[in-house]
């Protein structure tokens, strides 16, 4: 009984995540309440999963906040200047830059900031140029999940497996470095073939002429917290106290400028989400202890070879597919944690390239979706398409750089 109603509390929390985002808490804290009250999980264990994500969702606000606070100082509007001085090769320049910058955002400000912020960007440079706007905009859709993989900031399920698996800041980057770079130049192969047509179009000669002004103190900013989530890693320290640090700094200075409000800054650490994401993290674990974990022992290959990482990473896609990535990787780091740092990392690269396949793997779809409006096509036919054409390679071949890497540097 308690699993059947866990299970039900599940469904309903992702699917009004899927089909209506804007109300994923408001079902998401009663389902939590009910599972609760229901002894689908104790209040101690509730508690306990909320404190274990609670630093997580904590370092998730502070970057969210430091994205929004980058896009006021101008740092997104001058990336898209780049792009478009980037085309007088052509538009396969304009898609290296826009591969180049979308990895770049994807690593150091996370999927989101690239979703939401880079996006419109991206499709106001394809509009100037007058050039077709879908390989672009599907490279920003594919990259925010497939390059979150090199830093634990990139994504919220990189925070969750950097938990996890042990590892300090720089040994995690340098061993997802590997994986990262392998997805992005497959996937800039793939996508360049897919939209050749759309590729061959010449831009405007008289457009990308706009000086580029970089927002220095950003950069410099943004740099600097970079360094901090290292430092801090080494110092044994949270992540996120460099990620608010760098927020503050931004923040009192967009303040002083007149560039913002508290009640802007506010609204860009996404709380609503934030409950939802602690609430979610409740009722899988209610699903987890009432016989979901004992099933997923039966599916996860065992050990740490080629075959094994290929096998993890492969039933993390397509969990990710089925119940979205945030679920799959809280559904499986506990199962997959004891095994060592290998099968973490094989389990994030399932769940963060993986939800290229179709609109259900992520959010970030979902998002997307909705940045590209009517300016894309982009409907689950034609986005499933180009995942099943993308993410199959992809997904190996980082797995394959995943195995070189351990091999090379070690666990």
């Amino acid at each position: 009984m308690e699993l059947t109603l866990a299970v039900i509390a599940l469904v309903a929390v992702l699917g009004v995540a899927l089909l209506r985002p804007r109300f994923q808490a408001v079902i998401a804290v009663p389902a939590a309440a009910v599972v609760i009250l229901a002894g689908a999980i104790s209040w101690q264990d509730a508690v306990a999963e909320i404190a274990r994500l609670a630093p997580v969702v904590g370092f998730l606000a502070a970057v969210l906040v430091l994205a929004r606070l980058c896009d006021d100082e101008g740092l997104f509007h001058a990336a898209g200047v780049v792009m478009a001085r980037a085309t007088t090769g052509g538009q396969n320049r304009l898609l290296v830059s826009v591969f180049a910058i979308s990895a770049g955002v994807t690593a150091i400000l996370s999927l989101d900031a690239t979703v939401v912020l880079l996006t419109p960007v991206v499709l106001a440079t394809a509009r100037t140029l007058a050039v077709p706007a879908r390989p672009h905009a599907y490279a920003t859709a594919h990259l925010a999940n497939s390059a979150s993989l090199l830093l634990p900031v990139s994504n919220l399920t990189n925070l969750l497996a950097f938990s996890a698996a042990g590892l300090t800041f720089l040994h995690f980057a340098s061993l997802m470095a590997l994986p990262w770079l392998a997805a992005i130049a497959v996937e800039f192969v793939l996508l360049r073939w897919l939209f050749a047509k759309d590729l061959a179009v010449e831009p405007r000669r008289d457009a990308g002429t706009e000086p580029i002004e970089l927002p220095l103190f950003a950069l410099v900013v943004v740099g600097l917290t970079l360094v901090g989530f290292a430092v801090t890693s080494l110092l044994g320290l949270s992540p996120a106290w460099a990620a608010l640090a760098g927020a503050v700094v931004l923040g009192v200075r967009a303040l002083a400028t007149h560039r913002t409000t508290l009640v802007r800054i506010g609204i860009a650490a996404e709380v609503p989400f934030l409950a939802f994401v602690l609430c979610l993290g409740v009722v899988v674990a209610a699903v987890m202890r009432n016989g979901l974990e004992s099933s997923m022992h039966h599916v996860i290959p065992d050990g740490h070879g080629l075959v094994a990482l290929l096998g993890v990473a492969a039933v993390a896609a397509v969990l990710s597919n089925v119940v979205n990535n945030l679920p799959a990787v809280l559904v499986m780091l506990p199962l997959v944690t004891p095994t060592g740092p290998a099968a973490v990392l094989a389990v994030l690269i399932g769940v963060n390239i993986g939800p290229n396949l179709t609109y259900v793997g992520s959010l970030a779809n979902l998002l997307w979706r909705s940045v590209v409006g009517r300016e894309v096509k982009a409907g689950f036919r034609e986005f499933s398409r180009v995942g099943f054409c993308t993410t199959p390679l992809t997904l190996v071949a980082a797995v394959l750089a995943l195995w070189a890497g351990l091999r090379l540097i070690g666990a």
